[in-house]
C-alpha cells in the first residue's frame, strides 16, 4: 500500500493592527489559526504547518523591545500547550513557529513539532539570521539556532524544518536529507522583489537535490510594521522531483494548501537518481574551512 500523507499549509493575514498591544495581536492571531487548523482537519490533513512567527506581525521590520513580549517558553508556554491539545484533538502532526524564550533575554526563532497524539517531539531553531537594511533586523530579536538539523519521527513520517532565510543555504537542507527527512517544512515571511523569483526556485531545488517533499509557507498581503513591500503568499508543496503538487494562487488572502504526498515516491526517485550514493563528502572540506 502507498504511504499516503495529506498535508496542509496555512498562510494567514494579520487580523489585528500592528499598533495594537502585542498581547492583543497574539491572541487574535491564535484565535484565527485555531479556526484555520480546524478547517484543515476537516479536509483530512494529517500534518499541518503554520507560517513563520504565526501569532504576530513580521515585527523584524523595526527594532522595538515591545516585541520581546511575544516570547514564550517551549514546550511549557501556553501556545505550545494549546497546539498539543489541537494536535491530539485532530490526530494531526503540527509544525508551530513560535518566538521562543530560552532564558530571560535569550530568544530564538523556533518551530515546535508536535505528534498526532499531542506529544511534544522537539524543536528547530532558525540557524541563519539575516540582518540588513531595509527591514530585516532579525539579530535584534533572535540568536542563531544551536540545535542543529533535527529530524522528527512522527506518526506520518520523518519531518524536518527549515525557517525562511535558512532556505538560501543548501547545506542545512542536505543535512535534513541525510538525517532521513521525508517532508521538510519551511515557514516563511518573505516579500516581493528578488525573493519572489527565488521562492519557486530554491526549495524545489532542495527537494530535487535531497529527494524529499517540501512544504513552503509564506505570509500573504501587507502589514505593519513592514511598510516597504508586500508579502506574496503563494504557499506550495513540491515532490522529490521538484514538481509542484499543490500551490496557492493567493497573494494577499488567507489560504489553506492541501496536498496528498506518496512517501513511497522518495524510494522510487532515489533508486533512479543515486545522489546520496554518489556523494563525495571527503572532497567537500572547503565548505567548512572557508
Amino acid at each position: 500500500m502507498p504511504r499516503m500523507v495529506r498535508g496542509a499549509l496555512i498562510q494567514a493575514t494579520l487580523c489585528e493592527s500592528a499598533t495594537s498591544p502585542p498581547e492583543k495581536i497574539k491572541q487574535a492571531m491564535i484565535d484565527k489559526h485555531v479556526d484555520l487548523i480546524e478547517k484543515s482537519a476537516q479536509q483530512g490533513a494529517q500534518v499541518c504547518c503554520l507560517q513563520e512567527l504565526f501569532y504576530g506581525p513580521y515585527f523584524c521590520a523595526e527594532q522595538d523591545t515591545k516585541w520581546y513580549g511575544m516570547t514564550e517558553r517551549i514546550p511549557d508556554g501556553p501556545t505550545t500547550k494549546l497546539m498539543m491539545e489541537l494536535a491530539k484533538k485532530h490526530k494531526m502532526v503540527m509544525v508551530v513557529p513560535i518566538y521562543e524564550e530560552d532564558i530571560t533575554g535569550v530568544y530564538y526563532n523556533t518551530a515546535a513539532v508536535i505528534d498526532a497524539d499531542g506529544s511534544y517531539m522537539g524543536k528547530f531553531r532558525k540557524i541563519h539570521i539575516p540582518h540588513c537594511d531595509p527591514g530585516f533586523w532579525e539579530k535584534f530579536y533572535f540568536r542563531p539556532g544551536n540545535l542543529g538539523y533535527p529530524v522528527f519521527d512522527t506518526a506520518i513520517g520523518k519531518v524536518g524544518v527549515y525557517i525562511c532565510y535558512d532556505r538560501h543555504f543548501p547545506d542545512g537542507a542536505r543535512c535534513l536529507g541525510l538525517g532521513g527527512a521525508e517532508i521538510v517544512f519551511n515557514p516563511s515571511a518573505t516579500v516581493a522583489g528578488l525573493s519572489e523569483y527565488l521562492w519557486k526556485l530554491e526549495q524545489p531545488a532542495h527537494a530535487v537535490a535531497n529527494q524529499y517533499f517540501v512544504g513552503a509557507i509564506n505570509r500573504p498581503g501587507s502589514e505593519q510594521p513592514w511598510n516597504i513591500g508586500e508579502f506574496y503568499g503563494q504557499s506550495y508543496f513540491c515532490d522529490p522531483r521538484g514538481q509542484f503538487i499543490a500551490q496557492s494562487e493567493k497573494r494577499i488572502e488567507d489560504d489553506i494548501v492541501i496536498a496528498d504526498m506518496d512517501l513511497d515516491l522518495i524510494r522510487e526517485v532515489r533508486n533512479t537518481w543515486q545522489f546520496f550514493r554518489d556523494r563525495r563528502p571527503e572532497t567537500y572540506g572547503a565548505i567548512t574551512e572557508l
